[in-house]
């Protein structure tokens, strides 16, 4: 594989130095949580993934307790770019009530913050079944048993958007008033990443919640009212690769595309689509968001974690992991570790950093 040498370049955010970090014992956890609690606002982040909510609420100035990952190569490069965190690696549901104590320290938790995975959109609420009763939920559950154990001043919850629309607002509904029960006032919002920096198009529910007693409002993150950031603004700063190529700097490495999909992607042009190609080659089936090229003048579409069928705007190639973790707005320093599709499923993955940084500063107002 050709490599392109370019030079090292700083960050714009640059706070972190990545390095490795020891997995810590039981006993280890209780000093490392005495040294870390202090005056700024703490918080608890479950369904961590590589941790771009973590970083936006430290870039806000808070504290980490501790955060939960079961994918264990997730978790190493969690632990590479957060060596002063307490990563729990583990089911959630494993995580005893005994544990919690012992890792929090009878201290108060200021936040909750998560983005459950939830599968079961397509079978509850059609066969009689509640959101909450269906099994393939059961982590959406989790997350309300570490709320109702830890008593938080407030949570963040942040999930896709369709979970807000769903049967008509009936499933939103259901997961509010399941906090309610908790003593929780909740409200919820779509908000997209595009109104708070980050060069993307991308839509999520929050679900925002604070203890009941007392009366001031719930406060959503403001939008920047800044032009939006474009793609290229994002990702121009990357030396340009050809196909199978790699560079220096951490995770830009070109994926290597055979020659029939390169002569495809050479027919679409900047902001395209697949209807560019010739006929006789254009595919005819498939997800209409592939074989695309995004547009230079524009936010990204939405990233996931499976973006090898879109193609970079100038170059015929998909966008590297680094490309990709940029459009996220992680910092260049931020290094994901593991399989090249396990990098863009940790990054497609992500609530961006400086989206959570902007829900991290709104809520630290509640507090």
């Amino acid at each position: 594989m050709q490599t392109v040498p370019v030079k090292r370049h700083k960050t714009k955010i640059g706070l972190y130095v990545p390095q490795s970090a020891p997995r810590s014992s039981p006993e280890s956890e209780i000093v490392n949580n005495m040294k870390r609690t202090g005056s700024k606002p703490t918080y608890i982040d479950l369904f961590s993934g590589s941790g771009g909510f973590s970083l936006g609420f430290d870039m806000a100035g808070y504290d980490n307790i501790f955060s939960v990952e079961f994918d264990p190569e997730i978790c190493e490069t969690y632990r590479h770019n957060f060596p002063e965190h307490l990563l729990i690696e583990c089911d959630i549901k494993d995580l005893s009530e005994e544990r919690i104590k012992t890792l929090t320290q009878g201290k108060s938790v200021d936040v909750v913050i998560g983005g459950p995975p939830c599968q079961g959109f397509s079978m509850a609420g059609h066969i009689g079944r509640k959101f909450l009763d269906d099994p393939r939920n059961y982590l959406f559950n989790e997350f309300v048993r570490v709320v109702k154990s830890v008593r938080p001043k407030c949570f963040v919850m942040e999930n896709v958007a369709r979970l807000y629309t769903r049967l008509n607002g009936e499933t939103r509904d259901e997961i509010i008033s399941c906090f309610d029960n908790l003593g929780y006032h909740v409200e919820s919002k779509i908000v997209c990443a595009a109104d708070y920096g980050v060069p993307q198009k991308r839509y999520r529910v929050l679900f925002i919640g604070k203890i009941k007693g007392d009366d001031s409002a719930i406060v959503f993150p403001e939008i920047s009212g800044r032009p939006t950031p474009t793609i290229k603004d994002a990702i121009e700063k990357f030396p340009p690769l050809e196909s199978g190529q790699s560079s220096d700097i951490p995770n830009h490495e070109a994926m290597s595309h055979t020659p029939q999909m390169l002569e495809k992607m050479s027919y679409v042009k900047d902001g395209g689509d697949r209807n560019n190609i010739p006929e006789e080659l254009r595919p005819q089936k498939g997800d209409v968001r592939k074989y695309i090229r995004y547009d230079s003048s524009k936010p990204s579409i939405c990233i996931t974690g499976d973006m090898r069928k879109v193609f970079h705007y100038s170059q015929n190639r998909a966008l590297t992991v680094r490309e990709l973790a940029a459009i996220q707005t992680y910092p260049d320093t931020f290094e994901f570790l593991g399989s090249k599709i396990k990098q863009q499923q940790m990054v497609g993955n992500s609530v961006p950093p400086v989206l959570a940084m902007s829900i991290a500063q709104a809520v630290k107002k509640m507090l």
